[in-house]
């Protein structure tokens, strides 16, 4: 899994798989999810990031 943060267009993306994308939907406002042609959940993109989180260039990790 990866994270990616683009301070310039303010964009959070959460890469799940290394799959290419077939299909992106916006679920809801602001949150488009990336699909593989398979079906699977390939990656979560968060416009406007800033606005929803409070410090999306800040990372913090948890294993359970």
């Amino acid at each position: 899994m990866k994270l990616k943060y683009d301070k310039e267009t303010d964009i959070l993306y959460i890469v799940l798989r290394d799959l290419p994308i077939e299909e992106s939907d916006e679920d809801k406002k602001g949150v488009i999810l990336d699909y593989a042609i398979s079906g699977e959940l390939v990656g979560i993109e968060i416009l406007n990031a800033s606005q929803v989180t409070d410090k999306p260039s800040k990372i913090e990790y948890e294993f359970a």
